[in-house]
């Protein structure tokens, strides 16, 4: 983490004004604004995806796999451990669990590919 980027459980309790988080899985990050997906990147390639299913969709929830084979669904924010859940009208996605949740750097936000939602002079 560096300078900038706030960890899940934060101190801070107030009113959440920051428009940007990213959620990190193993293979990939998710980057949303307004709770929105506006960008995915490959963690290994570090190459934006284009075309994923998740992007332009709003998160629907998240889901807990239990070590006994039971599926605990959260309609609230995700937490670590949990995976994220698209639920698209069509091509569901279900992500594997979340290993941290951040802030992105303005530079990561700067280049977010063409199309992001995005505005640069709004505080992240």
């Amino acid at each position: 983490m560096s300078r900038g980027e706030i960890r899940d459980g934060g101190a801070y309790k107030g009113v959440e004004r920051r428009r940007h988080k990213v959620f990190i899985t193993r293979n990939t990050e998710y980057h949303f604004r307004d709770g929105l997906c506006v960008a995915v990147r490959d963690r290994r390639q570090g190459r934006w995806i284009a075309d994923h299913v998740a992007l332009h969709r709003p998160l629907s929830g998240s889901l807990l796999f239990c070590p006994g084979g039971a599926i605990r669904p959260s309609i609230g924010q995700p937490r670590l451990g949990e995976a994220l859940f698209f639920a698209t009208g069509g091509r569901d996605l279900v992500t594997s669990p979340l290993l941290e949740i951040a802030r992105p750097e303005k530079t990561v936000v700067e280049s977010y590919p063409a199309g992001a939602s995005r505005a640069r002079s709004i505080p992240r």
